[in-house]
């Protein structure tokens, strides 16, 4: 059976030649749930791997990089933050027409609704919570010069750089004028903070970028570190909190990312999740509204390239026809978090 964006023959001929420990791979599949990069279960002889390649079409420039997630998950692997064990990277497009790698599977799911996350008891659902600021905390507490990524950013003027690529990146894939996006971006530009001590970065972090055992609830693993970089944490943050759904807020409701999970009896609201973040990690985040502005902004413009490529007809998978409606809501939030700041 034909597998979009996976050339079998091939992959098969390059894991021969580069991991011929994990035997000849039996069967290649589309892991449901990714909207960005594709996620693929290797079944191989002797064990069971995971593929990540770009997807398949409208891929800006410095987006869905291979080589940095590889190098990331590799950096991590002997740290306390969990990531899955990193196998075999490939930089050569030919042979399934983009770069990928291969890492161990994890026993986990990747949680976006309260159906998935079963109904655990309420105190289970606030250990996650808790944990999942924890893990925050451990990645933005790792020594990022003593595991080899000294050079994995410039973190001088993260802020301004990351509000000037964003911006890049929602020229190239807008699919309408929003004037409010404009001035939007001249509100940021205009309140951006020093930062705070620069750290590793997830850049996308939240509770469905994490693989998570059901049962106990334990996080097994941190994935999808495709936007990584050094910069300031507080934008780590206000990203997570970004993709936070507190009871009770129905316009969130109608933002189809991220799922209804955070909802469920005993998880932490927001404003918990951050207190206990600061609590864990020692840092101030008294200016974290403006941090939740940039969340809601950069969410905005990852979600319009997600529109584009949608009515581009690139999409794989389902669930993609509401999104583009998000972006205005996402960008009034974000007016209203500096309105508040």
């Amino acid at each position: 059976m034909t597998v979009p964006g996976i050339d079998r023959p091939r992959l098969v001929e390059w894991m021969g030649r580069n991991v011929p420990d994990v035997g000849e791979p039996l069967s290649v599949s589309l892991i449901s749930g990714g909207r960005s990069n594709l996620t693929y279960l290797v079944e191989a002889r002797e064990r069971r791997l995971v593929l990540r390649r770009p997807p398949l079409g409208h891929v800006l420039p410095t987006a869905h990089d291979m080589r940095r997630e590889w190098r990331v998950i590799s950096a991590l692997a002997p740290t306390p933050v969990p990531v899955p064990e990193p196998v075999a990277f490939c930089g050569d497009e030919d042979v399934i027409g983009a770069p990928f790698y291969l890492m161990g599977y994890v026993e986990g799911a990747a949680v976006r609704t309260r159906e998935e996350l079963g109904d655990p008891a309420p105190e289970q659902a606030r250990g996650l919570s808790e944990r999942l600021a924890e893990v925050l905390a451990a990645i933005h507490a790792v020594d990022y010069r003593e595991v080899g990524l000294g050079d994995f950013g410039r973190p001088e003027g993260y802020l301004a750089r990351q509000l000037d690529r964003w911006c890049q990146q929602w020229e190239r894939s807008k699919t309408a004028d929003l004037p409010e996006y404009y001035r939007l971006v001249d509100r940021l530009r205009e309140l951006l903070p020093a930062g705070s001590a620069s750290t590793l970065v997830h850049g996308d972090y939240r509770l469905d970028n994490t693989l998570i055992r059901l049962g106990d609830l334990e996080i097994m693993a941190v994935v999808d570190w495709e936007m990584s970089t050094l910069g300031d944490p507080l934008a780590d943050l206000g990203l997570t909190l970004t993709y936070w759904h507190d009871r009770g807020d129905e316009e969130r409701a109608r933002i189809p990312v991220a799922g209804d999970v955070t909802v469920a009896p005993g998880f932490m609201n927001a404003a918990e999740f951050a207190g206990h973040y600061s609590k864990v990690s020692g840092r101030d985040i008294s200016d974290l509204g403006f941090y939740l502005a940039f969340g809601n902004f950069k969410l905005a413009v990852i979600v319009e390239g997600i529109h584009a490529r949608f009515r581009q007809g690139k999409t794989v998978g389902e669930g993609f026809e509401r999104i583009g409606s998000a972006v205005p809501t996402l960008i009034s939030r974000a007016h209203r978090m500096l309105d508040q700041h």
